[in-house]
């Protein structure tokens, strides 16, 4: 069973490595991750061994506080944020005695005044017991530290806060002992014993040091409340309330009281509140939130609608098909959370070196303060030494180094669409040299899409496409579909069809305008009397394409040919892939022809198709035992041996449950391009947690001899203890302040690829002795010669186009290779409608 539990009293990777030793010291425990940024313990455990009640009780004897998750937090429980508000009130009381304490220490050094009766050997006594006084309430503001650092001493798990209540008691305890000194020289006419403690009573040094450190604190908490603003933001975007319909009656109610199967209704501005289907209305979906797509797309009845979706346009009812922790958010939320609540293989060495830290940093302060005592040197200046080592190491740095990046990381690859499932799959793709891409939905759309018109003479492309459609508007077969939907982008009047007959193995045929129509493969031209040119045929089949030839009244009207096209950023992302030295192979089970025509397009040197879902698997093995570390990108059923196979398994989100669940990675967009953006921004963290490591170790190799004093002897360095609470509180800021740095990760996600959405180059038509690039787009609501050059500047933007538009005829003449429908769809963006495409002559 896996569960997760709330842990406090944390407060350095010291914390978190004793509870995760004492966890998992329990017996039935397989797994135990401690986060220290998020106080969460994540544990896999045998229920037949043991219990939640145990972990819990595991923990508190470790000096710490446990609850599950979901349970009521107790009371010492805070968020980040809330935390800084209670730390900036006891830095402002803290402040507010220490500024006149450092005036009555330090004043003097400076050449300001001291009161008349705290001035001068004969009043040393008030000086220093004026000192305690005003040290006494900055001890009470930052009790804590005693409190939690006292009680780990006692559990025998001594952490930073054990640091900095035994550096900052030993200071107030040489000041009340120098105290007593001095009363004890005044009483007996020892000025020389006055003289010697009147100025090193360290009072200073204690309410600087819980000062500085809180201060510090402060600065961590709010950096640290800023490494969760993703899942925060995810949160903040689920709606509190639905419009449901019940009776015939509208009713708002809480999303949580939204049940499966009732009808939602959702009007312009608002958020979906669940997962469901549209049954009504025509919705324009802002969905960048969940899949950091930027444009918005668009819903018709039938379709399917995620949560926390923005209704930019329309007012739709939907039937809830998921809701509450299903819903396509709670999933996101869920994922986002797991990842930050596991560690990544190179957060080890930092928890091997926190959990011996703290012992090692106070007996090098305890030898520290005995070496000097040895060697001749004063107390005061020993002690000095010791409690500067103590309060300047630093464990906090070395266990906020991995989680803050991780958390940061996931989040910001969650805005992006791209959910990391666990925190080990973000540092193994890192490390990927070898990228496995299936074929269908992964590379292509999966589904087949009109890829070239080629007419008889006489007839022209818009002619072929309106009676193909007309026909195949009664056929539920794929290849039917896609000429209706082009038929519809296109804006095509169909003609009505009747006596519709399919013939097995063959095609279709219909009448049409009084004229039988046949639609079907090269056998059914050749029953039918008629010849097809058998180069096209070729020509196309290499190509990957499917060919469907049509003839009316005896006569051959032309080809239409269709194919799985590839997705527009997918030979970008193959380019890109390979410029980072990744080698790309595609596994498919379609045949061997279409795999390498697909294959070719994209670039690829290495296609192995006609494979079985266990086959993908094996090749996947097969490359691994040759030492490569291998991703597999996927969609399908098929595809889930594979991704569980590969060292990470990336799984287009619009593919199955199935394959999702047996993936490392989710890709939200379905865009092959994001797996481009996944690894990059694997670098970026762990290009930025080494970093962190570094920092973190360097900082305490250098801080910790300085604070001992090693360099003293040869360059006179002594650092003060005040100086080192300071050092310690920064070291723990830049950590977190350099993980926040990944905020600014940017996709560098293509807008539009150069890729046409054609499989391959145009087909020449060999009839004509050339191939169609010329055509004429109709186009209504130019006005005025602004309009014209608005269109004429948006198609000469498409990549290999020339165009000229006529404002009196309302035309727009196209040269280049560019498919219809993307030219409709460029008018279309600005502001003007398509009434047709034509070829021109």
């Amino acid at each position: 069973m896996k569960q997760k539990f709330n842990v406090t009293g944390m407060t350095c990777s010291a914390c978190s490595s004793h509870v995760e030793k004492s966890v998992s010291a329990l017996p039935g425990i397989k797994t135990v991750s401690v986060n220290l940024l998020q106080n969460s313990m994540a544990v896999e455990y045998d229920e037949a061994k043991l219990n939640a009640d145990a972990i819990v009780t595991a923990v508190e004897h470790s000096g710490y506080g446990a609850a599950p998750a979901g349970a009521t937090p107790a009371p010492e429980e805070k968020s980040p944020m809330d935390e800084a508000a209670i730390v900036r009130k006891r830095i402002v009381w803290s402040v507010a005695f220490l500024l006149p304490l450092m005036y009555l220490s330090m004043g003097e050094m400076i050449g300001l005044p001291l009161p008349g009766l705290l001035a001068g050997r004969e009043n040393a006594v008030s000086f220093a017991l004026t000192q305690l006084l005003l040290t006494l309430p900055i001890l009470y503001l930052n009790r804590k530290y005693y409190q939690t650092g006292f009680k780990a001493l006692y559990h025998r798990s001594p952490n930073m806060d054990s640091l900095i209540a035994l550096g900052s008691a030993a200071a107030v305890i040489y000041g009340v002992f120098a105290l007593y000194r001095m009363s004890w020289g005044l009483g007996h006419g020892d000025f020389e014993l006055v003289h010697r403690y009147h100025m090193d009573l360290y009072f200073e040094s204690a309410g600087t040091i819980l000062t500085l450190i809180t201060v510090g604190k402060y600065l961590e908490a709010r950096s640290k409340g800023k490494t969760g603003d993703a899942i925060r933001r995810l949160l903040d975007l689920a709606p509190k309330t639905a419009v449901v319909l019940r009776g015939g009656e509208e009713f708002e109610v809480a999303v949580a009281e939204v049940i499966v199967g009732d009808t939602v209704i959702v009007r312009p501005g608002g958020r979906v509140p669940v997962d469901g289907v549209l049954i009504e209305g025509h919705a324009v979906l802002d969905e960048s939130a969940l899949t950091g797509e930027s444009l918005p797309v668009e819903k018709d009845p039938g379709d399917t609608v995620m949560s926390a979706s923005i209704l930019k346009a329309g007012s739709v009812k939907l039937q809830a098909a998921k809701v509450g922790e299903d819903t396509t958010l709670a999933q996101i939320v869920r994922l986002v959370e797991e990842a930050n609540s596991g560690k990544a293989p190179i957060a080890k060495l930092a928890d091997k070196v926190s959990g011996i830290f703290v012992p090692v940093v106070i007996t090098i302060a305890v030898v520290t303060t005995l070496i000097w005592l040895f060697l001749g040197y004063g107390f005061d200046f020993a002690l000095s030494c010791g409690i500067a080592v103590l309060v300047i190491s630093c464990p906090c740095a070395l266990g906020l180094a991995t989680p803050t990046a991780i958390m940061v990381g996931t989040g910001r690859g969650a805005e992006n669409g791209i959910l990391f499932r666990t925190a080990e799959s973000l540092e193994l793709l890192c490390g990927i040299d070898t990228i496995v891409l299936d074929k269908t939905g992964t590379v292509t759309e999966g589904k087949p899409s009109v890829t070239d018109l080629l007419p008889a003479a006489g007839i022209s492309d818009q002619e072929l496409l309106r009676l193909a459609a007309s026909v195949e508007q009664l056929s539920e077969h794929p290849l039917g579909t896609a000429l209706v939907e082009e038929a519809k982008k296109r804006v095509l009047p169909l003609a009505a069809a009747t006596d519709f007959s399919a013939q097995e193995g063959r095609g279709v045929l219909a009448t049409v305008e009084g004229a039988q129509i046949l639609c079907g493969n090269r056998r059914m031209m050749e029953e039918a009397g008629l010849s097809v040119p058998a180069d096209e045929a070729d020509s196309l089949a290499l190509l990957g394409k499917t060919p469907l030839y049509f003839a009316r009244g005896g006569s051959y009207l032309g080809c239409v040919a269709l194919a799985d096209t590839v997705k527009p950023t997918s030979r970008a992302a193959v380019e890109a892939l390979t410029a980072q030295g990744i080698s790309v192979v595609m596994l498919t089970g379609d045949n061997r022809r279409t795999a390498e025509a697909i294959g070719n397009t994209l670039g690829l040197t290495r296609v192995v198709a006609e494979v079985l879902p266990q086959d993908k698997e094996r090749e996947v093995a097969r490359l691994q035992a040759e030492g490569r570390k291998v991703a597999m990108v996927g969609d399908g059923i098929n595809d889930a041996p594979a991704l569980a196979r590969a060292d990470v398994g990336i799984a287009i989100g619009a593919g199955t449950d199935i394959a999702i669940e047996s993936a490392d990675v989710v890709l939200m967009k379905s865009d092959l391009f994001d797996a481009v953006t996944a690894i990059r921004l694997s670098h970026s963290v762990l290009r930025n947690i080494r970093q962190n490591l570094f920092w973190a170790f360097f900082y305490n190799a250098i801080g910790i001899p300085l604070a001992a004093g090693l360099f003293y002897p040869w360059l006179g360095w002594k650092l003060s203890p005040m100086f080192g609470a300071a050092a310690m509180s920064l070291s723990s800021v830049c950590v977190v302040s350099n993980a926040l740095r990944l905020r600014f990760f940017k996709a560098a996600h293509p807008a539009v690829s150069a890729l046409p959405k054609t499989t391959s180059a145009p087909i020449v038509n060999e009839r004509k002795k050339e191939i169609t690039m010329k055509k004429i787009i109709h186009i209504e609501g130019m006005s005025c010669g602004h309009c014209s050059a608005r269109v004429e500047d948006a198609l000469n933007k498409l990549p290999g186009i020339s165009a000229t538009v006529d404002l009196a005829a309302k035309t727009a003449t196209v040269t280049g290779d560019a498919a219809d429908d993307t030219l409709v769809r460029t008018v279309t963006d600005v502001g003007y409608e398509v009434t047709g495409v034509e070829a021109a002559e």
